[in-house]
């Protein structure tokens, strides 16, 4: 059975291709990045200034996850840049965790279904820091790389 996973989600000014390189050079891996305008779903949402700029990026080596992207949309600050991305084994539990974890937050974005074919939601908790929920709705063949960030 699936369980649950914590990973690092890192925002960046339009760096993050460098960024990741960077770490990928430095811990070794797979890297796979996908731009904007790589994205129909959400090219269209984005300035054309920013259409190279990174969607989605995702090094795997050995256990070790992290996760990225470009802002897209809005400059990153301290504060804002990092966000913790749960991957949910459960259509029950990222529903049981997202009202629990939000309760007394803000909600950026709502649990709804996605074009990856999962069900995602964003929010700021009551402390301030930044969540992603996400539940891969597919076969076990998916995973964590499937993650996209609709606010980036």
């Amino acid at each position: 059975m699936k369980t649950l996973q914590l990973i690092p989600y890192l925002t960046f000014n339009g760096n993050c291709r460098e960024a990741m390189a960077f770490y990928r050079d430095c811990l070794g891996g797979d890297l796979q990045i996908q731009s904007f305008a790589d994205t129909p779903a959400v090219a269209d949402q984005i300035p054309a200034e920013a259409q190279q700029g990174v969607m989605h990026a995702i090094l795997k080596s050995g256990d070790l996850v992290l996760m990225a992207s470009d802002s897209g949309m809005g400059k990153v600050t301290n504060g804002n840049s990092v966000s913790l991305s749960l991957d949910c084994p459960s259509a029950e539990e990222i529903a049981t965790l997202f009202a629990k974890l939000s309760e007394g937050g803000t909600v950026t974005m709502a649990l709804a279904d996605t074009f990856w074919g999962a069900t995602f939601g964003m929010f700021t908790d009551r402390y301030g820091m930044s969540w992603m929920l996400n539940y891969d709705k597919e076969p076990a063949t998916q995973s964590t790389d499937n993650h996209a960030v609709a606010a980036h």
